[in-house]
């Protein structure tokens, strides 16, 4: 599946949905926008700005008007999540946009939200991204743990999930059996047999990332819908992942504790890492800096207090 590419979920018992992959950080297979080809056809996630006109053309190849999309539904306002969505509200006027309640103030003013990415991407990672358009109020439906979006034929059950960020919520879709699973469960890329971990800063937060697992268990869903990338089968993914962020989160520790500081410890894990075939050393470098950051601070929490002396990676 290239960038541009859609193909239907044929995974489970999904039924009229559809994934393309937009093209985020220049590479294919790295994150999926949904389409719900349903009674209220929905996009779930959006992507980053830079794409949106893949995800419009594949609105297109569906012969679904701009017009006749309802909900713009967001896992969470990470840009690679939801960069895109003030272009989507823009061409689909008549789409609400439904997010966490604690992400909507990001969408109506992304200024902070780009100033954190920049400071954890760093300037080589931000090539990648672009300012997104802010959204109006009225256009975004605050949403909670329990509430339900009513599509028609389908409805999205909205599930609180904080661990990777405290906007984070995924979309339980039981006409399907699917969820939509933000970044509960990291990345899931084809050239490897686990998932890759998503740990970001400021709020990584490994306990609520466990119990997040958990709200999973409990939906029992057959498929899982990745953003990060696409469907799968929902048998034994859920044990693997928790086991792959203990094993990450342990590994920082360890790495931590044999080198000399935070810098130092940095740059082994980038020297020993395994790269995604297509990723340029820039896309690399950007995604393992957010992930060592986002276990460095919860380790720092965890001990009471950050380690002045050990020196953060450096933005190059």
């Amino acid at each position: 599946m290239g960038i541009g590419d859609m193909r239907r979920v044929e995974t489970g018992s999904c039924t009229d949905l559809y994934y393309v992959d937009p093209g985020v950080y220049e590479v294919s297979g790295h994150t999926s926008v949904y389409l719900l080809d349903g009674e209220r056809p929905a996009i779930i996630e959006s992507g980053i700005g830079k794409h949106t006109d893949r995800v419009l053309a594949a609105l297109d190849e569906l012969a679904i008007s701009r017009e006749e999309i309802e909900v713009i539904a967001l896992t969470h306002v990470h840009l690679d999540h939801a960069g895109g969505a003030g272009e989507l509200a823009a061409a689909c006027p008549n789409a609400e946009v439904v997010v966490h309640e604690q992400g909507a103030p990001h969408l109506v003013d992304p200024a902070t939200l780009v100033a954190g990415t920049k400071q954890v991407v760093g300037e080589s990672g931000w090539q990648f991204y672009t300012d997104p358009e802010p959204i109006s109020e009225d256009r975004i439906r605050e949403v909670t743990d329990g509430d339900v979006i009513d599509l028609g034929d389908h409805e999205l059950a909205v599930h609180y999930a904080p661990g990777h960020a405290t906007h984070q919520v995924v979309y339980h879709d039981p006409a399907n059996d699917a969820v939509f699973t933000a970044d509960v469960l990291g990345c899931f890329y084809e050239q490897f047999d686990t998932a890759r971990v998503a740990t970001p800063p400021p709020t990584f937060d490994l306990d609520q990332c466990l119990d997040d697992i958990e709200v999973l268990r409990e939906i029992d869903a057959e498929t899982l819908l990745y953003s990060h990338f696409g469907p799968r089968p929902a048998d034994g993914a859920l044990d693997a992942y928790a086991d792959v962020l203990k094993a990450w989160v342990a590994r920082v520790a360890q790495t931590r504790r044999r080198q000399d500081d935070d810098r130092a410890a940095f740059k082994h894990l980038l020297e020993v890492n395994d790269v995604p075939e297509g990723w340029s050393d820039d896309l690399e470098y950007g995604e393992l800096r957010m992930n060592f950051s986002g276990a460095v601070t919860y380790l720092d929490q965890q001990e009471g207090a950050p380690r002045d002396e050990r020196e953060r990676p450096a933005a190059e």
